[in-house]
């Protein structure tokens, strides 16, 4: 039941699964070369203006968008970072964007191949953008995506992971893109995944971290690599010290908020090494950390769901067992 486990906490909706049912990865219907977008109700996001025509869309806990995405409308065109975890939650961002500007959609910017920051790519597709990412998302879409569902994956759930919409222009350490006079800068880093993105938008000054930064939000460590993943924090931070930081998970943070998650890494490793060093391992280990953690970073979201994972996690990372992704040989 490990794996299962894994995937029903697999994002901040705390009470339910990640359940990406088969239409959820279909095209949305077309009337006359035109996207049909329903009324869908509430936002499942809060679309916060962080200036210079640069917005993020915050999820709201429970709502099925699954994570935090957000857009860029730039002299000729807009980017979107992230496509949420359902079609619906992606159609609802493509109609806000909508009634801002009719400039077409020529990006879609995936931090990572997470199920929870993809799922809406057709939509987005769909409207004219070309998907983006870093190399080894285009494969792992397809291939990692499905340990989310267990062991016991279903037919109908390999098929909607393998309708996927993939990445159609990948890059490899940088990439820089032009709406216009808008720059947006696009790079790989190491920590959560090994295919990572962060984006970066100069006249703005916000960074769209990702995965990497989890504000006041105990992370997925799944597939992270946490030693290089504090390096990295600490390298955004030097490069952006006053910037805005778009988190994967929670709100808005800035560099204190990047500062006090790289602590949560430097706490976690700690603890767990000094817990190996005491012999133990598995649930010792578990039972031993949890309260250490908890009376520091116990009020921060999602820590009931991953603080044990973490720790084991973590565990299996010293150990050297831990199973990462790795990319497709050539």
């Amino acid at each position: 039941m490990r794996i299962t486990k894994l995937f029903v906490t697999f994002t901040i909706m705390l009470a339910l699964p990640v359940i990406v049912a088969t239409q959820q990865s279909q095209a949305p219907p077309r009337q006359g070369g035109a996207i049909i977008i329903d009324d869908p109700g509430p936002l499942p996001f809060t679309i916060k203006p962080l200036g210079h025509n640069v917005f993020a869309a915050i999820a709201v806990p429970g709502s099925g968008a699954g994570s935090n995405a957000g857009f860029v409308i730039g002299d000729d065109g807009v980017a979107v970072i992230d496509t949420f975890q359902k079609v619906d939650a992606a159609k609802s961002l493509l109609a806000e964007i909508r009634k801002m500007t009719q400039l077409p959609v020529k990006y879609v910017i995936n931090t990572h191949y997470h199920i929870d920051h993809v799922t809406g790519n057709g939509v987005l597709a769909e409207a004219g953008a070309t998907i983006i990412a870093q190399k080894n998302v285009r494969d792992w879409i397809h291939t990692e995506n499905k340990k989310f569902y267990g062991a016991n994956i279903t037919d109908a759930q390999k098929a909607s992971v393998e309708g996927l919409t993939s990445p159609t222009q990948v890059y490899d350490t940088t990439l820089d893109l032009h709406l216009g006079a808008k720059l947006i800068n696009v790079r790989y880093e190491l920590g959560h995944t090994g295919g990572d993105s962060v984006v970066f938008i100069p006249d703005a000054n916000v960074v769209f971290c990702g995965d990497l930064f989890w504000r006041h939000t105990l992370p997925n460590l799944i597939d992270a690599s946490t030693e290089p993943w504090i390096a990295t924090l600490g390298k955004l931070m030097e490069a952006h010290p006053a910037a805005t930081f778009i988190s994967g998970h929670g709100d808005v943070g800035t560099v204190d908020d990047v500062k006090a998650f790289q602590g949560y890494l430097i706490d976690l490793r700690r603890m767990v090494s000094e817990g190996r060093a005491g012999s133990k391992s598995g649930d010792a280990l578990v039972d031993d950390l949890t309260p250490k953690l908890k009376e520091k970073y116990g009020d921060w979201s999602a820590f009931n769901n991953f603080a044990k994972r973490n720790i084991l996690d973590t565990d299996a990372e010293f150990a050297g067992t831990k199973k990462i992704p790795h990319p497709v040989a050539p």
